[in-house]
């Protein structure tokens, strides 16, 4: 699979103090008239803006470089590296007293030992790098590590094997200038992937996803051998992944927990999503549960060393539409956001998953080559020091000095000696050879094997010529020890979050019934109120109440509000809906057709004229309106029909159409019982 570019132009941060201040003035600015005598205001920075802003610019740029960010070179913040560096240092192949190790780690690190202990352990149980003994707290259930003097580690192999190389690490003095410390360490291993990272520094933060080992090693190979790689983040706590949303390093996931059904009506929970513990996740199905969003009778956390969270679910419940609500309601399922920042070439970048690991594949091969540049020349000199020894016992030019008087005179004698044998030698002879030499001791010469130094130096020549070989053709060697490295760790490190597309879960159907808003005798609406139903509605709803004055409001569905007797209308909020109000208003009866259109919550609105009485409220638009007018003196017309639809739709502010001045003593949608036949009914006009 073929990995994803970004669209998104590659940034680079740079610390300029410069940018900090103002422009200075222009030397061909007039000053200001009638002010000769007095000094001008002071336009550039003066010593305490000079002061502040190198200040800041140093404390930022120490918090992003020396403490928050992680570097890409060899994965690791400052104090993780120093921690490596201390353990590395006391490594003997046994459990160390992690006390012992913050107390080391302290002469490189200028912070307080609980920061020291709390990163050490956040590492162990990371398990690449670092191998615990004793209680370093629990990742499942969020309990935290012992006291750092109970408890021991050391030195993974593969941290041992493929972190540390002293005669290719670059040291600094430490912040005292007592010790020496790593400016990097030469990994080999992409450790800014394997362990992922978090951090807030001044200005910009990075969070950088972890990978699975044998995934990432399986991508440096395609990257060395130039096929089309992918890699995708792996999480230790196992859950399910979807990465849709998800491009290289940037960009949303989202996480569910493993859910099984079991038998009795039950539910199990196996897996956690990333960033939750059984703690946090029984908190948001309690908090759920109060709410009536899940049919949940009891819960019941029985993890150890593997996560069981056993939900008995209420008698009826359907276990399929319970796990929906699980991840519809609670933390069983969770979203975590992406953003790679990390050090490089001592600067912050914004960077991707790909370009990272091709970064950390090439400085791969190029420590590779380092090392066996430098085995070689080990075993140039080594060869050079045994053939000349060979030399020197050989041909016994340890003679020549008895005759000696002067120690120059020594030295002489001896490279004479050696001169007829350069053309046996890989380079010249100097004198510290000749020390070297004169240094042997006589029963060395004496018990001097010539065979066993012939069969050294043989293999010294086709360990020589392996290594030219891999010097030539460094790409395969590569490939070779990343295949090596699979061999030997790729069933440690299994992947642990599965990858499928999540459908969405419809929140609107599970909770459709969800809460009765209820009124009482007394005024009160709520799903807390005992009294006649009124509405069968979900929590997610807003619901519209419209009352007889024709004032109206949205609200979520409430616990307990009250509404007085007076209420009209209470329905689900729909912006769209068509709505016919008939009203009364200063003697006049008007008539609107309308939507509400948008509403802010909460807040009172109005349909209808101050001090309006609503004679109808209907959703949709009735056929034919039947007035019935109350008796009055000279009425000739004492009932009226009116068609609706000749009214255009409009806002919910509109006044409306003025129906009739006479006083209406009923008003109906169908043909009623009252109407009279007999009676003269002109079709009514609406103006």
């Amino acid at each position: 699979m073929s990995s994803k570019k970004r669209t998104k132009p590659q940034q680079e941060f740079a610390f300029d103090s410069n940018a900090w201040a103002p422009a200075p003035p222009h030397p061909d600015d007039d000053a200001s008239p009638g002010h000769e005598d007095h000094e001008p205001m002071r336009d550039g920075p003066g010593p305490l803006r000079t002061l502040m802003d190198g200040n800041f610019l140093a404390y930022a740029s120490y918090v992003i470089c020396d403490r928050a960010i992680p570097d890409l070179e060899d994965g690791l913040k400052p104090v993780q590296r120093r921690i490596l560096h201390a353990l590395h240092d006391r490594d003997d192949g046994r459990f160390i007293k992690v006390a012992n190790i913050v107390g080391h780690t302290m002469q490189y690190h200028p912070h307080g030992d609980a920061s020291i202990a709390d990163a050490l352990v956040n590492l162990t149980n990371k398990r690449f790098l670092i191998e615990g003994q004793g209680n370093f707290g629990n990742i499942y259930t969020g309990d935290s590590a012992a006291a750092s003097r109970y408890i021991e580690c050391r030195l993974t192999n593969l941290a041992r094997k493929e972190v540390f190389n002293k005669d290719l690490t670059e040291f600094i003095p430490s912040y005292d200038g007592r010790n020496n410390e790593p400016v990097t360490l030469p990994c080999k291993l992409p450790l800014l992937l394997m362990l992922g990272a978090e951090g807030i520094a001044v200005g910009l933060s990075t969070r950088i996803f972890p990978h699975n080992f044998s995934e990432l090693i399986e991508a440096q190979i395609a990257i060395l051998q130039k096929k089309p790689f992918k890699v995708l983040p792996d999480f230790q706590l196992g859950g399910l992944m979807d990465v849709t949303e998800y491009s290289d390093g940037n960009g949303r996931l989202r996480l569910r927990a493993v859910i099984e059904e079991s038998s009795n009506n039950r539910l199990i929970i196996r897996e956690l999503p990333h960033g939750q513990t059984t703690e946090s996740l029984t908190s948001s199905i309690e908090d759920a549960v109060r709410k009536k969003k899940i049919p949940i009778r009891s819960i019941n956390d029985f993890t150890a060393e593997k996560v069981e969270i056993e939900l008995v679910l209420s008698p009826g419940t359907k276990p399929a539409k319970a796990i929906q609500a699980l991840y519809g309601f609670t933390s069983c399922e969770t979203t975590v956001s992406g953003h790679m920042v990390v050090i490089h070439n001592k600067r912050p970048r914004d960077i991707t998953v790909s370009e990272a690991l091709k970064i950390n594949t090439q400085q791969l091969v190029e420590l590779l080559k380092r090392e066996l540049e430098f085995r070689r020349g080990k075993l140039l000199d080594e060869f050079h020091n045994k053939t000349l020894v060979q030399i020197f016992v050989e041909n016994r030019i340890y003679k020549r000095i008895e005759e000696c008087k002067t120690y120059p005179d020594v030295i002489q004698a001896v490279f004479d000696g050696l001169a007829p044998f350069r053309d046996r030698l890989k380079r010249d002879v100097t004198k510290e050879d000749i020390e070297m030499l004169l240094g042997i001791r006589i029963r060395r010469i004496s018990r001097f094997d010539i065979e066993k130094n012939q069969k050294d130096i043989a293999d010294i020549l086709k360990e020589l010529a392996t290594i030219e070989k891999h010097l030539k053709r460094l790409t395969p060697y590569a490939v070779k020890y990343l295949k090596g490295l699979l061999k030997e760790y790729g069933n440690d490190y299994p992947r642990r979050t599965k990858i499928q597309e999540f459908k969405a879960v419809k929140l609107r159907e599970l909770t459709a019934n969800e809460l009765s808003l209820c009124v009482d005798e007394n005024g009160y609406l709520g799903h807390n109120v005992k009294g006649d139903t009124r509405l069968q509605c979900s929590s997610l709803d807003k619901i519209m109440l419209v009352w007889n004055n024709g004032s109206y409001k949205v609200v979520t569905p409430p616990e307990k509000l009250f509404v007085d007797n007076n209420l009209l209308y209470c329905q689900r909020y729909d912006r769209e809906k068509e709505f016919t109000v008939v009203f009364t208003a200063d003697g006049v009866t008007y008539i609107k057709r309308f939507t509400f259109g948008g509403v802010i919550m909460n807040k009172d609105y109005s349909c209808a004229l101050e001090g309006a009485k609503v004679l109808l409220f209907q959703e949709g638009c009735p056929e034919q309106l039947y007035l019935k007018y109350k008796p009055a003196k000279g009425q000739r017309i004492h009932q009226q029909m009116f068609r609706p639809g000749d009214v255009p739709v409009k806002g919910a502010k509109a006044r409306g159409n003025q129906m009739t001045a006479k006083r209406i003593a009923r008003i109906a949608t169908e043909k009623p019982r009252w109407w009279d036949d007999t009676q003269a009914s002109p079709k009514g006009r609406m103006v």
